[in-house]
């Protein structure tokens, strides 16, 4: 069973690192793709806000799909569709093949995330020690690379397609090949028999119980759109410095993301997931706070520096948070799952609330006044932190850990 679930945990990783080469190359040739299919910067933001919008519905939709069929099954069919989809994106010459291939995209991206969060929260049960903020580092490693990929592409002034073909070519088979071993946390046994026993519902884990969390996963991607979006034009517009320093803030905040949850896990373990979220809450608004009284360019890269350290703890730890509250309240698999679904909602919902936000109070007030929302909104999370309770040395909230004898078997039934 151990070589099971260690099998488990490296396919899982790497679909969590494929996603986020995936993801990146997408946001950040937007430029190149809006030049390719001509689509005017008024219609540009209704592509992007669809794109979180329908990943949100994909999200809810694999909440009940998950009562049906294994998370891992789900992962194993949604992941290649979103490669395939990128490729549509490079590959089209019409806007209505752009609006198809996007579609495609965000739907099978809700499913996906939802996915992927479902089977790391099982394994870390499994596991029973912290192990969830290691997948999210997967994801920020892979995202630096995809962005570095595509840098090259736009560098040579490569097409899209050029781009993206050779990722997909080398991901898509390897992520079929590695979901072989994707590790369920039920039994083994069909999903209907979980929901018979009635664990696959969710109905232990009511919205009620998941609020906080929810609030939590939606300011921590306002403050993560906040970056991403407004990094740049900040560090420019604002702080004065040159066009070529302004893209360094967001490939600063990528690296300290990679490295806070790569060594977050152990703290973790050592602290508790209670301090960890405080500790990141706390960062993560003085980020905000350096950000927006920082007086030239190379502070203001300080204060992006501190918010990858602090943002990057919080959304793995409210995805397992919410696998922890299932589990106290009686139900199984199913009912984690349910809830990381239902949670996995509340990413896109930041997501589409942060960056207008920032940008409407830039306009009317000032961008420096403008960081100080998504700062107090982020040290709201320190309030919300006993959600996240437990103790050092514990997988999920003070729960003995389970028996390997009891951890679900692999998808191709190992």
């Amino acid at each position: 069973m151990t070589d099971v679930l260690r099998r488990g945990r490296a396919s899982l990783a790497f679909g969590f690192f494929a996603q986020g080469v995936a993801f990146a190359l997408l946001v950040t040739r937007i430029p190149a793709i809006q030049d390719r299919y001509g689509v005017s910067d008024a219609l540009l933001p209704v592509f992007l806000a669809a794109v979180p919008i329908l990943a949100g519905v994909g999200s809810v939709v694999s909440e009940r799909l998950v009562r049906r069929v294994r998370p891992s099954r789900l992962l194993r069919w949604s992941q290649p569709v979103v490669l395939l989809a990128l490729l549509g994106v490079g590959a089209g010459d019409r806007v209505a093949v752009l609006a198809v291939a996007l579609a495609v995209f965000g739907l099978a991206v809700g499913a996906l995330d939802a996915s992927m969060n479902m089977l790391g929260v099982s394994l870390q049960r499994a596991y029973g020690r912290s192990i969830m903020l290691g997948f999210h580092a997967t994801y920020s490693l892979g995202g630096i690379l995809g962005a570095s990929l595509a840098w090259v592409g736009a560098h040579w002034d490569l097409a899209l397609w050029v781009s993206y073909l050779p990722v997909v070519v080398v991901l898509l088979p390897a992520a079929l090949v590695g979901s072989r071993w994707y590790v369920d946390g039920d039994g083994g046994g069909p999903a209907e028999a979980a929901v018979e026993k009635g664990s696959s519902g969710g109905a232990g884990v009511g919205f009620k119980v998941l609020l906080p969390l929810c609030l939590v996963m939606t300011f921590a991607y306002i403050g993560d759109s906040t970056v991403s979006n407004w990094s740049a034009k900040y560090l420019q517009d604002v702080l004065g410095s040159s066009e070529q320093l302004a893209t360094v803030p967001y490939n600063v905040y990528m690296v300290t993301t990679l490295v806070g949850r790569a060594l977050g896990d152990l703290g973790v373990r050592r602290f508790g997931a209670v301090a960890v979220v405080r500790g990141g809450a706390v960062v993560a608004a003085g980020g905000f706070a350096v950000v927006a009284s920082a007086p030239g360019a190379w502070v203001g890269m300080l204060g992006f520096t501190l918010l990858g350290l602090g943002l990057c703890v919080l959304v793995p730890q409210t995805f397992a948070a919410a696998g922890r509250l299932a589990a106290e309240r009686g139900g199984g698999p199913g009912a984690s799952d349910a809830a990381v679904a239902r949670l996995n909602v509340f990413n896109y919902v930041g997501f589409l609330i942060g960056s207008p936000l920032v940008g409407a109070l830039g306009d009317a007030w000032s961008y420096r006044g403008a960081m100080l929302v998504p700062m107090v909104l982020v040290l709201v999370t320190v309030v919300y932190a006993r959600s996240f309770g437990d103790r050092p040395d514990r997988y999920g909230g003070g729960h003995e850990r389970p028996r390997t004898a009891d951890v679900g078997r692999g998808s191709n039934g190992l």
